[in-house]
């Protein structure tokens, strides 16, 4: 009998390098459309209305993307994480340190600079700066090949990880409305009945889905971002092994129900999702006077300073700070220029920033200011990266 081989560290790093290069052309693609005759027509479809009937809810096909659409990423986001805390680099505490405090590091710097660049003009867009785009860095890390090693990669991969759960504890405590109590009690109810699914042995993907639909409805009711659904739904998945012998993991020999998740999502969210959600979110209309006011914006220079410099100068410090203080330790063979190089690249935020961004600001301007500081930002960043990494070893 056949047997279904996952790679679930391998083919995540593969994913997500081929899911940059679509994601760049996806940007492209929209910012090329958005500054065409065809600009009209891009922001009329994205404006269109779409009503949710029986449950009160109506979108723009915009917010249908960033709050349905985008659920999935976070889901596949969510899986991520608990793969890494069970059997991944988060799962021992040594390997999980350093990657640990140079997230840290990479968050708070960053915010640190915007501040003091914008904290006057816009104090509130702090957290776009903080974010780390799994896909376009490991993209980067793959377009390098052997120049970054396989230490450097799971450093990179676990401390984006590690960004990510800080993105989704912003998102959550910030980024929500005034909470309704009775929908909050709702959402909770979804929880309690994952839970008792679980423990009752109960394998239907179509009922967790369900689940989930009607948790993210709650959430969303609640007045709480509705995304972190998938988050939770993530989470809440059990990284028990799969007892199927049509399944074989070939990295250690035990595939679980994480891993199988995350292999049949991850590809939908990665050339799917991601790609969409690049293209609806960098239609950004570059005239001349945009441009003079992005070059004279102090919130513009906040958030490319604090993606380009703000991220390696944190990673670096934080990092240096704990294996001095002995608390953590770095990849064999992880040097100076190499711990720099890797902070350039984690400055790449694009999807979440932009994500955070389209939160952050509520008048469409500064949205659009701040999303062509992302992508400026993240260029800087990627081009550094590459630049650093080719230095070491030339």
């Amino acid at each position: 009998m056949s047997k279904n081989r996952f790679a679930p560290f391998r083919d995540f790093l593969e994913r997500e390098s081929s899911s940059g290069i679509l994601l760049l052309g996806a940007a492209a693609l929209g910012l090329l459309i958005a500054n065409s005759p065809l600009a009209d027509q891009y922001f009329r479809v994205l404006d269109l209305s779409i009503s949710i009937p029986y449950i009160g809810i109506e979108l723009t096909l915009l917010k249908a993307i960033n709050y349905g659409l985008m659920t999935i990423f976070f889901f596949v986001v969510g899986l991520e994480i608990k793969r890494e805390l069970s059997s991944g680099h988060l799962s021992q505490l040594r390997r999980a340190a350093a990657p640990f405090f140079a997230a840290l590091g990479g968050m708070a710097i960053p915010a640190l600079i915007y501040l003091a660049i914008a904290g006057r003009d816009a104090p509130e867009g702090w957290a776009i700066a903080v974010a780390t785009d799994i896909a376009l860095a490991v993209g980067v890390l793959a377009l390098i090949g052997a120049r970054a090693s396989d230490g450097l990669k799971s450093f990179l991969l676990a401390l984006a990880v590690i960004d990510d759960i800080g993105a989704i504890i912003i998102i959550a405590l910030l980024f929500s409305a005034g909470a309704v109590f009775s929908w909050l009690i709702a959402a909770l109810g979804a929880v309690v009945a994952v839970w008792i699914l679980q423990r009752l042995g109960v394998m239907s993907t179509y009922l967790y889905a369900l689940v989930g639909i009607l948790l993210w409805i709650s959430l969303y009711r609640a007045g709480v971002h509705p995304t972190l659904a998938g988050v939770v739904m993530g989470l809440m998945t059990p990284a028990k092994p799969l007892t199927d012998k049509r399944y074989e993991d070939v990295e250690d020999g035990t595939l679980t129900i994480v891993e199988k998740l995350q292999g049949s999502f991850h590809g939908f969210s990665a050339f799917i999702v991601v790609p969409i959600f690049a293209f609806a979110n960098s239609g950004i209309e570059l005239t001349s006077r945009a441009i003079s006011d992005a070059i004279s914006s102090p919130i513009a220079w906040g958030i490319i300073a604090g993606l380009a410099l703000g991220k390696p100068l944190g990673i670096f410090l934080a990092s240096k700070i704990a294996v001095r203080a002995r608390v953590a330790e770095l990849p064999e063979g992880v040097r100076n220029p190499a711990l720099i190089a890797v902070g350039s690249t984690a400055g790449i935020g694009f999807t979440v920033a932009i994500f955070i961004a389209k939160l952050a600001f509520t008048e469409p301007a500064m949205q659009e200011l701040a999303i062509a500081a992302v992508m400026m930002g993240s260029l800087v960043s990627g081009l550094l990266g590459v630049a650093l990494f080719r230095l070491i070893r030339d």
